[in-house]
């Protein structure tokens, strides 16, 4: 389906040639990058609801490796969707024409949208967490080793008694691993908002920056203009003082000629 450009509320730019065609650009990136941003929000929100989904079964006669594994991979690619979400941010306020407010606003919206989705997200990863290092699943084989175990019973009581502590070993290293893997899925939300408000404040500098050499170029124009104001002025009294010096010239010269006159008939 064709995307209509007056959707995005674009704003047509008289001018032409080349500084058209780099409005057109900017203006087509921004559109870009609005869509991947939502693409992205989207697969962050439908990871909430799958991780929601799986939060319901954690504990329950249903809780199973699989359960568990699915957990892990949707938290890992929501995690990337995540960071990969805040540089296009950071993208889009750089790419965002300061003139268009209709863009701003959109621009500003999904920033907001994303800190919501962020929170909430990050709000479920936690309660996951809790719940899944509260209900640790072990590995089959290692409890079936302690049962085979169990049914030899003409096993040596030494040899069962060593066993039994080499599976405690081995339960309480799978635990501290699967504990680790647990808090590692987690996403550092802190890092991504330390990152997100760093590249919005660095790109505040810029626009900052970029207001005050404005700022500073208005003011020299105004400078200039009443400089030039002054010269034409100076230019005018010039003009003035010249036309009166001609005028008393011809006068003088007038009086000259009538004085010849008569003096020339006598």
């Amino acid at each position: 389906m064709n995307r209509n450009p007056a959707n995005y509320g674009s704003i047509r730019d008289p001018e032409v040639g080349f500084s058209g065609m780099r409005n057109k650009d900017t203006f087509r990136e921004f559109d870009s990058l609005c869509d991947d941003i939502a693409t992205k929000l989207y697969t962050i929100n439908a990871s909430f609801k799958a991780l929601q989904d799986c939060l319901k079964l954690i504990g329950t006669p249903k809780d199973n490796t699989g359960v568990r594994n699915k957990i892990h991979i949707t938290q890992l690619t929501a995690n990337q969707v995540a960071s990969a979400t805040t540089r296009d941010i950071a993208k889009l306020k750089r790419t965002t024409p300061r003139h268009d407010k209709h863009r701003l606003l959109q621009a500003d919206k999904l920033e907001e949208d994303f800190k919501e989705a962020l929170s909430k997200y990050h709000t479920l990863q936690k309660e996951l967490a809790e719940k899944q290092k509260a209900n640790l699943l072990l590995s089959t084989h290692v409890e079936k080793g302690i049962s085979d175990d169990e049914d030899k019973e003409e096993q040596q009581k030494q040899v069962q008694l060593s066993r039994e502590i080499q599976f405690e070993q081995e339960m309480m290293l799978e635990r501290e691993e699967r504990v680790k893997q647990i808090e590692a899925d987690v996403l550092d939300i802190n890092q991504i908002m330390r990152e997100l408000g760093s590249l919005v404040c660095e790109q505040g500098e810029v626009i900052n920056t970029i207001e005050n050499s404005i700022d500073h170029a208005g003011g020299n124009v105004a400078q200039g203009t009443e400089e030039l104001i002054k010269a034409s002025g100076y230019q005018n009294r010039y003009r003035k003082k010249i036309s009166i010096l001609v005028i008393i010239a011809a006068i003088i010269a007038i009086i000259l000629i009538v004085v010849l006159v008569c003096e020339l008939k006598k």
